[in-house]
């Protein structure tokens, strides 16, 4: 075979294997797509003419074979992929199918306008592979429940969620602060129940609470003010739409470490729960904790907090059906009276998609992961920045 001849040589032959092929004549289309590829090594596009061939003949090796010679030439072909997905699904060979159904997948998302066949076929694809995860993840689940149920609280949650993240359920969303940003601390969602010894106690207050907010509402005067206000000039973002906007409204008990007397002192019950709290008091900072109010269908977009030095407490007051809860890869519901405490420099966001006020007390205390020490050093270093007049930071 002369290797210089024209690469035109190359065209003439595929031409001849593709009358060949609508012939039926699989076996000289097969030599004669085999010829060609000798004037042109690299075309992907010979390779899956050779294995449409060999496939006719039911060698499912050599198409195999062809399809692979096919992606070496162009990792990324579309088509030479899809087949090989499609030929190890139709050998049962499972675990390579699904390796290739991914493969195809993937380059899918990156696609657009694809014709209905494909539509199909990838379709088909995505329920093979849905239902291959369902299957590892039931055996993974079987095989790990007798160890998850002698675990913790800490290491049940990691645990689900180091399945979760091998299974591909879950993305794991990492710290992104607006303010300070305090080194080496676990970046925890949600943080467990064990690190808060006083959460039954403010659980319980919480008729009291709700019977104050109540009455607050019913006359509110000053205290109820949109949680979003946006400084003038501000381009439009996912906060323009609450900007200035009862739609999620809030009433401050104490903001950035001031008081704010006038509700302090109509909700004295609220008053007295807050300040038996292990809260950081740092001035022009914190603590703060505000009655959060969500008006009927009305969503907080995804965002993030100031500070992971702190962790964020709700306490649910009123929640119709319908409310919801997301912190990174968990999504929870709110129950009235029940406490938990997140870390929110975490994206997170909020939902209420009932036809009815939704209602939480929202506060911050220390991030449990810092030691006293710690919680010391933060509060000194504020104090020495601030004395210099020239610190802004949060």
């Amino acid at each position: 075979m002369d290797q210089n001849a024209p690469p035109a040589e190359a065209a003439r032959l595929n031409s001849q294997g593709m009358l060949a092929l609508r012939a039926q004549s699989f076996a000289e289309a097969e030599r004669l797509f085999l010829a060609a590829t000798q004037y042109d090594k690299g075309a992907g596009a010979l390779w899956r003419n050779v294995a449409t061939a060999r496939r006719a003949q039911g060698n499912d090796a050599g198409e195999l074979l062809a399809l692979d010679l096919a992606i070496d030439a162009d990792r990324r072909d579309f088509m030479a992929w899809l087949r090989k997905a499609e030929l190890h699904q139709r050998r049962q060979e499972d675990a390579d199918a699904v390796a290739a159904w991914q493969g195809v997948l993937q380059l899918a998302s990156q696609a657009a306008d694809l014709p209905p066949e494909i539509t199909s076929a990838l379709q088909n694809g995505q329920a093979f592979v849905d239902l291959a995860m369902s299957r590892i993840a039931q055996a993974v689940e079987s095989g790990v429940a007798a160890i998850q149920a002698k675990m913790d609280e800490t290491e049940q949650r990691r645990s689900a969620a180091f399945v979760d993240v091998a299974m591909g359920r879950r993305r794991i969303y990492h710290n992104q602060t607006e303010g300070l940003y305090y080194p080496f601390l676990p970046a925890d969602e949600f943080f467990d129940r064990r690190h808060f010894d006083w959460m039954p106690q403010i659980e319980a207050a919480t008729a009291d609470i709700r019977e104050e907010l109540e009455a607050l509402l019913a006359d509110p005067g000053e205290a109820l003010r949109p949680y979003v206000r946006m400084e003038k000039g501000l381009p439009d973002n996912v906060w323009s739409r609450l900007d200035q906007s009862l739609d999620w409204g809030a009433c401050f008990l104490w903001e950035y470490g001031n008081p704010n007397i006038p509700v302090l002192e109509r909700c004295p019950k609220t008053a007295a729960a807050l300040a038996a709290l292990p809260s950081a008091h740092i001035p022009g900072r914190s603590p703060s904790a505000f009655f959060s109010l969500l008006k009927p269908r009305t969503k907080i977009p995804p965002h993030t907090g100031v500070t992971n030095t702190r962790a964020i407490v709700h306490l649910p007051l009123i929640v119709p059906d319908g409310c919801g809860f997301r912190v990174g890869g968990e999504t929870r519901a709110w129950r009235e009276g029940e406490a938990f405490a997140f870390d929110d420099t975490i994206e997170h966001e909020a939902w209420n998609d009932s036809d009815e006020l939704r209602a939480v007390l929202i506060f911050d205390v220390w991030n449990p992961h810092l030691t006293l020490a710690e919680q010391e050093l933060i509060i000194q270093y504020f104090a020495a920045a601030d004395s210099t007049g020239l610190n802004p930071a949060r």
